[in-house]
């Protein structure tokens, strides 16, 4: 979770600087959104799942059911974000997806 925050973070510093010049569109999409919105977005979420990610280490559990909603939040919009950069976002969208599954497998107590 802390992994994919930084990773978050990372994708959308360059959607915030110089206008997303360094994501070219492949594709056409039906979702349509500013690069700098998308950078904001990336940014935020990625802040937020680093966090989580952070009590998840710390072993809080307060953590668990935040994790899992802003790891299903990041998959979605890394499938938003396909057109601009394509394996990055299934990579992305990848380890969401484990994130998820190791966070609601039920754990047998010791």
């Amino acid at each position: 979770m802390l992994c994919g925050g930084v990773l978050a973070v990372l994708q959308g510093i360059p959607a915030l600087t110089a206008n997303g010049g360094g994501y070219p569109r492949t594709g056409s999409s039906a979702y349509d959104v500013d690069l700098t919105a998308w950078g904001w977005i990336h940014v935020v979420l990625g802040v937020l799942a680093a966090g989580a990610g952070a009590g998840l280490l710390k072993d809080a559990a307060w953590a668990r059911y935040p994790a899992v909603f802003l790891a299903a939040l990041s998959l979605v919009t890394q499938f938003l974000f396909l057109p601009h950069r394509p394996l990055w976002s299934v990579t992305v969208m990848a380890i969401d997806a484990f994130v998820i599954c190791a966070l609601v497998a039920r754990q047998e107590p010791p």
